[in-house]
């Protein structure tokens, strides 16, 4: 899930709406919340999958995936240099899946990047696994050396029978392959699950094997969100009609049975999104006895947890 804008951009915690920006936004536009501080460079519209039931950041007419004119974004890259100069220092990448495009046309326009906007120390994007394993690990070693260094990978489950009630069209497998090649590029990985998504009836086979893959891929940021459905659950429900929704209390179990079963060294792992009840932020595995206490004061005594409040989680 990300954070959904009204086509605006972030440099460095000023907001520049729509006409300020020399970019053409289709809205929504969405990024992730660590990406506030950046320039939303649209190179896809859309998700080139966007069949997940989970998910609605894609579902209006104006979202249909489509690739980017090429020279409209090279010419977006010299307008933002032109407007704004070295206040660019991170690039986002949009929309859902710009690993879509060809291994010359993101060079093309990272390249472009690096030429006209020289102060700008991080570029990143959203990355389907599909897409990352149709590209070699050559091909991802040339995207990082031309600035392409952080990719966020919705990854959601890692139980195959949760991802096929959800049709996100990923197994453990080619989720993991998809990992094990971005680490090996040397691209750092931002996975994202999704707290909840099997429902009672899965939760725990979710939680456990969320965690074997996150133990097999050892990512460099692990982030939990809890599903939600804005606009209605009737979606989801024709691929998952047996889904019943966790109360707070179950998705803090289901956190708990995750945390418990990670193996990782040196892992940031954040549940700090909107939609989450109760915010964890440590280093795994450094920090697991605490974030596992944390997570069991919620449980026992939420009373005693810093918990959000439902107004307060905005979804």
């Amino acid at each position: 899930m990300g954070v959904q804008l009204s086509a605006c951009a972030f440099l460095h915690g000023v907001d520049f709406v729509h006409p300020t920006i020399p970019i053409h936004y289709i809205n929504p536009v969405f990024r992730p919340p660590s990406e506030a501080q950046s320039l939303i460079l649209p190179v896809t519209n859309g998700c080139s999958w966007n069949q997940c039931t989970y998910c609605e950041m894609y579902t209006e007419p104006q979202k249909a995936f489509a690739v980017r004119d090429e020279a409209e974004t090279l010419q977006s890259i010299q307008r933002c240099a032109e407007q704004f100069g070295s206040q660019v220092q991170r690039v986002f990448l949009g929309d859902g899946d710009a690993m879509a495009l060809s291994t010359r046309r993101l060079m093309a326009v990272l390249t472009a990047i690096r030429t006209h906007l020289p102060h700008v120390r991080r570029i990143s994007s959203y990355c389907l696994p599909r897409n990352v394993r149709s590209k070699s690990v050559q091909d991802l070693r040339d995207l990082l050396q031309a600035g392409l260094t952080l990719a966020y990978v919705g990854a959601e489950s890692g139980d195959d029978t949760v991802l096929q009630r959800v049709n996100k069209g990923e197994t453990f497998a080619t989720t993991s392959d998809a990992l094990d090649k971005l680490g090996a590029a040397g691209i750092t990985r931002s996975v994202m699950l999704l707290n909840g998504l099997g429902g009672r009836v899965l939760t725990q086979q979710h939680a456990l094997q969320s965690a074997r893959l996150a133990n097999a891929t050892q990512p460099e940021f692990l982030a939990s969100l809890v599903v939600s459905f804005p606009q209605g659950e009737a979606r989801f429900r024709q691929g998952f009609p047996e889904w019943e929704p966790l109360d707070p209390h179950e998705l803090f179990r289901e956190i708990e049975q995750l945390l418990q079963a990670l193996e990782l060294k040196r892992t940031v792992f954040r549940s700090d999104h909107a939609s989450n009840w109760l915010v964890l932020k440590g280093t795994l595995g450094a920090e697991k006895p605490r974030l596992l206490a944390e997570v069991r004061t919620a449980i026992d005594r939420p009373q005693a947890a810093a918990l959000r409040s439902a107004w307060a989680r905005g979804i």
